[in-house]
């Protein structure tokens, strides 16, 4: 497996195999990587791809300056060793400095996915995602991307970002990856006590069969959890819907104790 840290070198490396006719997988993550982002890689490998990028990068311009930047985990050996076993070809360990140089000015803004739910709760996030996003494309030449449906306002996004600026390559959202208990697999559930972890089971069971946002909430608020918002959007607009239906997703983020936990399901 190849290890990079300077874009230009994996731009280089990656834009060498796409000209050998080599098929390219990327998948973007922050790292302190676990089941759910081994199962992008393997969805990756069944796609048939050749060569297979991961990055890891916590990356500041997605984060508000009251949230866990500082503090959110991280592991570099670890999401080595975890990125070799799962059959990546190759790593991408950045830094800020070399991601975002001196007065760096430019900026990718979606404006219409990005207005509710976690856009509107944290200003600028999808701001950040965006243009992180779209450099990595620039710098991996995939011919697909893998993003996780545990975070799906980010991948509706990406998609639009995708087909609004041509970039020549596919989206592949995997399925959530969830603990045996239910709890979808996130970084941040390192943060959680034990108690909060079975608190924070409401969120899926209250998704099992969804009957109501104001049900849901009823449910969430009883389990100890503060409910940051319970959403039913269009599954490719996000336009919000009034009734659970076909073709809609519900959408959840609440906090348990002080770690926000997000988690979705689309009615089929």
């Amino acid at each position: 497996m190849k290890i990079f840290t300077e874009p230009k070198k994996l731009q280089k490396w990656c834009l060498a195999q796409r000209l050998a006719g080599k098929k390219i997988a990327l998948v973007p993550t922050m790292g302190y990587l676990h089941e759910g982002h081994m199962s992008l890689i393997k969805a990756a490998k069944r796609k048939g791809a050749d060569e297979i990028v991961v990055s890891v990068f916590v990356n500041p311009v997605q984060f508000g300056p009251n949230e866990d930047y500082e503090k959110y985990p991280r592991d570099a050996a670890a999401d080595e060793a975890k990125c070799r076993e799962a059959g990546a070809t190759a790593i991408f360990f950045p830094t800020p400095e070399n991601m975002y140089l001196d007065a760096h000015s430019v900026y990718v803004n979606e404006e219409k996915l990005s207005t509710g739910l976690c856009g509107a709760r944290r200003p600028g996030h999808f701001r950040g995602v965006c243009t992180v996003v779209a450099k990595l494309f620039n710098l991996a030449h995939p011919n697909f991307a893998v993003f996780g449906q545990k975070d799906y306002q980010q991948a509706q996004i990406i998609k639009r970002m995708v087909r609004d600026l041509n970039f020549d390559l596919d989206i592949v959202v995997a399925p959530i990856v969830r603990e045996k208990s239910g709890l979808a697999k996130s970084s941040r559930n390192t943060y959680l006590s034990e108690k909060e972890k079975e608190m924070a089971l409401a969120i899926s069971r209250s998704l099992k069969a969804p009957k109501s946002t104001a049900a849901i909430t009823k449910e969430l608020t009883e389990a100890g959890l503060k409910v940051d918002y319970v959403e039913c959007v269009d599954a490719t607009t996000l336009e919000p819907k009034k009734k659970i239906e076909k073709g809609t997703c519900v959408l959840i983020a609440a906090y348990c104790g002080k770690t926000r936990l997000i988690d979705n399901k689309v009615i089929k």
